[in-house]
């Protein structure tokens, strides 16, 4: 019987706690490059593609090679930018955790199809090896409640501190999008941080930075990356 949130039960206009590791456990992101790419790719699939823009590249004769074989690359490149919408991200080294929001009921499977055969396709190239480089396909649990929905965010942006790691200033997270954000249009924070508005934005930093209790914990249950899974 396959664990529960590998069974992928997909609705409209719904979030998601989409998450995997490496088969048997291993790094998935050896070093800053891995972690670069695994990030521009969720900037090109996520971030609106002006096809005119890029069309104009193409037939602009002072247009170089190289510009031109960008555009082009874009141009082929599936974008989801309609239809998912990323509240939420944390790369650790053998596990990689997104919170999103799909406005189609097969949004998430074509966006994770894509992001991870590509990214698997660019890791086995540059590190030399073949097969699998993923646990199985990815997991998804969809979020029910608004109190899953603002735990969970915190559950990913404290992930770094089960490493070791200051959440606070951790590179490979949406963390500092929340608490300083930089108008990066793939990273979508405001509605979680309505919940906060009243008390300004120091107060998700507050959030963020508690320690959970039994309560919190059992609203998250079910929802997280575990040994088991």
């Amino acid at each position: 019987m396959p664990a529960k949130n590998s069974r992928k039960q997909f609705v409209e206009n719904s979030y998601y706690h989409i998450y995997n590791r490496g088969v048997e456990k291993r790094q998935i992101f050896m070093d800053e490059m891995d972690y670069s790419v695994f990030i521009s790719y969720l900037k090109n699939y996520l971030l609106p593609k002006s096809e005119e823009f890029l069309r104009n590249i193409l037939s602009d004769e002072n247009s170089t090679l190289k510009q031109k074989a960008e555009a082009l690359k874009l141009l082929k490149l599936n974008n989801f930018s309609e239809t998912i919408s990323l509240t939420a991200y944390c790369l650790m080294g053998n596990h990689f955790h997104l919170l999103v929001k799909q406005t189609m009921a097969d949004g998430i499977d074509r966006f994770m199809n894509s992001l991870m055969t590509r990214y698997t396709m660019y890791f086995n190239r540059r590190h030399k090896r073949v097969g699998h480089l993923f646990q199985g396909n990815y997991k998804a649990v969809r979020i029910e409640t608004e109190a899953q929905l603002l735990h969970l965010t915190r559950y990913i942006h404290q992930n770094p501190a089960s490493k070791g790691h200051a959440f606070q200033t951790y590179p490979y997270s949406s963390y500092q999008q929340y608490i300083s954000p930089t108008g990066i249009a793939w990273v979508k924070p405001e509605e979680i941080l309505t919940y906060f508005s009243k008390q300004g934005i120091n107060s998700y930093t507050a959030f963020v930075g508690d320690i959970y209790t039994y309560d919190s914990l059992q609203i998250i249950a079910g929802l997280t990356l575990s040994e088991s899974n």
